[in-house]
């Protein structure tokens, strides 16, 4: 999935503040690096030059030395000064955070596993609110607010384009408010080390305008349909029989398991694993057949399935739109 994955690219409020106090940082920082090396520049060029049997010149320790005392004293003050413009910066940018209206927003739910996202769709009707995984669908200009827990590890929730980390900590509940500006896919990040796979817990956010996110949303609380006849519905029974009913759950069926992702709409999103694969019929069938091959170490295990058996499986698992 073609995705936007930019600190310095922002494309919200929130990523638009953290980016300007970044900019502000590295200013800062790389005027005083530059000022540091320049001083050390002219006292290599002062520096009286000795060979091998000079004698040591200590003149310099009883002779008294005030306009390198005035420069050591200023290059204090001026670092102290830039330091505390830092920390005026942070205390700035954290307020202007805060302050981003939060009228009408969307309601999310996110939880990390080792390794994947789970999210949920809180709406004030009971009956409206669904799940999905790993996918975050958003209305272009509207708020969001996110409520953020994990379930095993520490995690840490990031999308550099639209806003600042925020980690998820076992027993504790997280808040994250952001805005996306701009229509377009933002790729997401776990930024906080959570075991082997680390690297690929990846998610998406997929900014849209609100007509379409309501179509979506519309589409997501509906539940699987029955397949008619032929391959899917052998694969439904597959599924049903198989381990990933005791995982999985999909909506308007029995298998109602929540240890794995929710597959109600698995063939809507764009990867597989948490952005490991994409999503198309030859990737799922070699990640049900054998994830430690993808994901050394994720807990879902192989299924071993004769080839016509994996071939109505995921026929069916592709109808779950």
């Amino acid at each position: 999935m073609d995705a936007l994955h930019d600190v310095l690219a922002p494309f919200g409020p929130q990523a638009g503040h953290v980016h300007a106090l970044w900019m502000l940082t590295l200013a800062v920082c790389t005027v005083v690096f530059a000022a540091v090396l320049a001083a050390l520049l002219v006292a290599l060029l002062r520096a009286k030059r000795a060979g091998a049997e000079s004698a040591p010149d200590l003149s310099s320790l009883g002779r008294p030395e005030p306009g390198r005392r005035r420069s050591v004293i200023a290059a204090v003050a001026a670092s102290t000064l830039l330091l505390l413009a830092l920390i005026a910066a942070s205390i700035f940018t954290d307020r202007a955070l805060a302050r981003l209206s939060t009228d009408g927003a969307l309601r999310l739910e996110v939880t990390a596993h080792q390794w994947w996202w789970e999210v949920r769709y809180v709406e004030p009707q009971v009956a409206d609110s669904f799940m999905t995984a790993n996918e975050i669908h958003v209305p272009t200009g509207r708020p969001v607010i996110v409520t953020l827990k994990a379930d095993d590890v520490i995690h840490s929730f990031w999308v550099p384009s639209l806003a600042g980390k925020k980690d998820l900590i076992p027993g504790r509940t997280a808040t994250l408010n952001f805005r996306a500006d701009r229509d377009g896919i933002y790729r997401g990040q776990c930024a906080e080390f959570c075991g082997s796979q680390h690297a690929l817990m990846a998610f998406f956010v997929l900014a849209e305008p609100p007509e379409r996110y309501a179509a979506w949303a519309a589409a997501q609380r509906r539940t699987a349909g029955e397949p008619a006849e032929g391959q899917p519905l052998r694969g439904r029974e597959i599924f049903m029989r198989s381990s990933c009913a005791m995982c999985h759950a999909i909506d308007g069926t029995s298998a109602q398991a929540v240890r794995g992702p929710n597959l109600t709409h698995l063939a809507s999103r764009g990867t597989l694993a948490a952005g490991s694969l994409a999503n198309t019929p030859e990737d799922l069938r070699r990640w049900i057949a054998d994830p430690q091959q993808v994901k050394p170490g994720t807990y879902m295990p192989a299924t071993r399935l004769s080839s016509e058996d994996m071939d109505a499986l995921v026929g069916y698992l592709q109808t779950l739109r």
